[in-house]
């Protein structure tokens, strides 16, 4: 099938942080952004709680490390009362994804009468008054670049989304130095994240040519950097230019947004509690052969970005991704990592249900493939 034509009169909207540090030790910076605040909220993890003493804040600063790796609504209204307690000028998140999401939320919700149930959906938070500065620490979800927020449900186990102009963070900073004791398996799975939001939004029913920019920028720089940062951890040049490419794929997210990919990964997060990163590693390859019939050109130039021979035949594009996949560390077989098969027609109804993915998916994803898909990984 022919590529569909892309309009560029069609109307998106673009909103980036209005401020970005990148380069090794920028985050040095942040301190002095951040002079003007005197109470400091910064959520964090146990592993990223040392790097908030190298920012060197001035004021009353409180830090906020228990946040669970996939968080729940309890979760969340642990920190948030923690932070209305606090009372912040300033909210700082500094850690991955998750970590980031709830930053966003406390920015916009501790001083304000909404719960976070008032704001799942588009467009509901009203407002904020309070500064927001994001410093991620792994490379891959782009969080820090982005404007929605995912909180899982622990009554249905599904992902509520949240998305308002007012989670944009003030200031960004990218400082590859925070990733190096990230551990080789993690790169390599939280960059095949980075790779699979700007795939997805390369590929997706509504990609757009000024999306398409970032996104091929993305999936250049994993192609290039994602093996050496996994090779070598404290490869700086690496590290930098996988932190340019999950911010590019945060980027793509929210004029467009992920697919058919992210809405099979997210089952394996909540119901066999994969990290994030690696969920959608496991599934990236099956997908990008499911669609590649679909996006013939786009997944030529998705595999050639990545080394790999061009091609529209679906098993082959399915063997070149697995194996560029494995290569890098990554275990993709699902039955490694406690999967039972007997869960799968379950998990995917689940993923067929998020229907705000799944039908950006530009083939048509029904249960019975996506069932297939999650076999094929077993």
């Amino acid at each position: 099938m022919s590529e569909p034509i892309l309009s560029m009169a069609r109307p998106i909207t673009l909103l980036q942080p209005s401020r970005l540090e990148i380069g090794a030790g920028a985050v040095s910076r942040l301190a002095e952004w951040a002079d003007g605040f005197s109470r400091i909220f910064v959520v964090a993890m146990a592993p990223t709680v040392g790097f908030a003493s190298r920012i060197g804040l001035k004021g009353t600063i409180e830090t906020f490390v228990d946040i669970p790796p996939e968080p729940d609504l309890p979760a969340f209204e642990t920190v948030l009362a923690a932070a209305r307690a606090f009372k912040p000028d300033l909210v700082i998140g500094l850690g991955g994804g998750s970590v980031m999401d709830v930053a966003k939320l406390v920015a916009v919700l501790w001083d304000s009468e909404q719960s976070i149930l008032d704001v799942v959906g588009v467009n509901k938070v009203l407002g904020r008054r309070t500064a927001l500065a994001q410093v991620p620490t792994t490379s891959g979800t782009g969080s820090e670049a982005g404007i929605r927020s995912l909180v899982t449900n622990p009554e249905t186990l599904a992902k509520l989304a949240i998305e308002s102009r007012h989670m944009l963070a003030d200031i960004v900073v990218l400082d590859p130095e925070l990733t190096y004791s990230v551990p080789a398996v993690v790169t390599a799975a939280t960059g095949i994240d980075a790779l699979a939001h700007c795939v997805e939004s390369f590929t997706n029913i509504k990609s757009h040519p000024l999306i398409d920019g970032y996104a091929t920028l993305g999936i250049e720089l994993v192609g290039k950097y994602l093996a050496r940062a996994v090779a070598n951890g404290q490869d700086t040049e690496a590290r930098a230019g996988m932190m340019l490419a999950s911010y590019y794929g945060g980027i793509c997210l929210g004029p467009v947004n992920t697919a058919g990919g992210h809405a099979l990964a997210y089952p394996l997060g909540t119901r066999l509690k994969l990290p994030h990163g690696l969920a959608n590693a496991i599934v990236f390859p099956h997908v990008l052969a499911f669609n590649a019939t679909e996006r013939p050109e786009k997944t030529a130039a998705v595999l050639a970005a990545l080394g790999l021979p061009a091609h529209a035949d679906e098993r082959i594009v399915l063997a070149s991704a697995l194996n560029w996949c494995r290569d890098l560390g990554v275990e993709m077989q699902l039955s490694r990592h406690g999967a039972k098969a007997e869960d799968f027609p379950l998990w995917a109804e689940e993923a067929f249900a998020i229907k705000r993915l799944i039908d950006n998916n530009p083939r048509p994803l029904g249960v019975p493939d996506i069932l297939a898909i999650y076999q094929n990984a077993y």
